[in-house]
């Protein structure tokens, strides 16, 4: 799909570029999106005429929020454009991709520089969560803060996402009661986890990140003040990392005793936030994780 001639038309007026050539690529589970050639360079752009108004621009500051703690990289914020008329779009600076070099090499330098950046922003901020509400794909993200890491995943994560699931009719008796049995049993769950909250890129799944020759940038944040464990989980739940991705983090900032224990707790709400939008493709695996940690408590 090529760019609307709207995108042209805004960026010549607003950045003085002529776009020149279009070639389209992937942009996520709801965007359209393409690499554009200009008369001032390459760029990234990426469209939608469905999202609310307000919905790049919280991706773009979560970006620059990655980027302010120089531990891992992101490209550019270039423009933003909200449009409650037509479409809204971001332009980003274009990253060239790689899969040449040593596997190991890049594993080592991504791990690192993820744990750089939640060692980088521990004590930044004193509760979890945000000064504002952002989105994990296009499902909205509450993300008042709260003190304490259990009463922030109970009542800003799990809740409101079970609570949409049932008006989606994806929420049948029995899973229901599974869940409501892990929420009664998170304090006993997260028993012997020290919550700090760090600033987490929050939707880390294997198209989020861009590997470069000698460098990977981050793309698609959905950042809040989390327990890091939340990453980790995200990042082992889909796949697609370097081999032992985990370890090198380890070997960065270790984990904490029992983080295995505890990795299904923290998959359940990326679990409802894809259930809710993909399907009951997703529900077996909510089941499973709650089967899971029912049976240690």
């Amino acid at each position: 799909m090529q760019p609307p001639k709207e995108i042209g038309r805004v960026l010549l007026g607003k950045i003085g570029a002529r776009i020149l050539s279009a070639r389209p690529c992937g942009g996520g589970m709801i965007n359209s999106a393409a690499v554009i050639t200009t008369d001032k360079g390459e760029f990234f752009v990426k469209w939608n005429s469905d999202l609310p108004v307000g919905h790049f621009t919280l991706e773009a500051k979560g970006l620059e929020t990655i980027a302010s703690f120089h531990a891992i990289r992101t490209p550019e914020v270039i423009h933003i454009h909200e449009s409650r008329d037509y479409c809204s779009f971001l332009v980003l600076e274009y990253l060239n991709t790689s899969f040449e070099g040593m596997e190991r090499r890049f594993a080592i330098r991504f791990a690192e520089a993820l744990a750089r950046l939640h060692k980088e922003s521990l004590g930044k901020q004193a509760c979890f969560g945000l000064d504002y509400d952002n989105y994990l794909g296009a499902q909205p993200q509450i993300n008042t803060p709260c003190e304490d890491w259990e009463t922030f995943y109970r009542e800003r994560r799990l809740l409101p996402q079970i609570q949409r699931a049932a008006s989606l009719k994806r929420l049948p008796a029995y899973r229901e009661k599974l869940l409501l049995q892990v929420i009664e049993k998170m304090g006993k769950l997260l028993d012997g986890l020290e919550c700090r909250p760090c600033l987490i890129h929050g939707d880390l799944w294997s198209g989020n990140f861009i590997r470069m020759e000698e460098d990977v940038a981050l793309i698609d944040p959905a950042i809040y003040y989390s327990e890091r464990e939340m990453e980790l989980a995200y990042v082992e739940l889909f796949g697609g990392f370097p081999a032992n991705f985990l370890g090198y983090y380890h070997s960065a900032y270790p984990l904490q005793k029992g983080y295995e224990e505890r990795r299904p707790l923290h998959q359940i709400y990326p679990l409802l936030i894809h259930l809710n939008h993909f399907g009951e493709s997703y529900g077996g695996l909510v089941d499973q994780a709650c089967a899971t940690l029912l049976r240690r408590v």
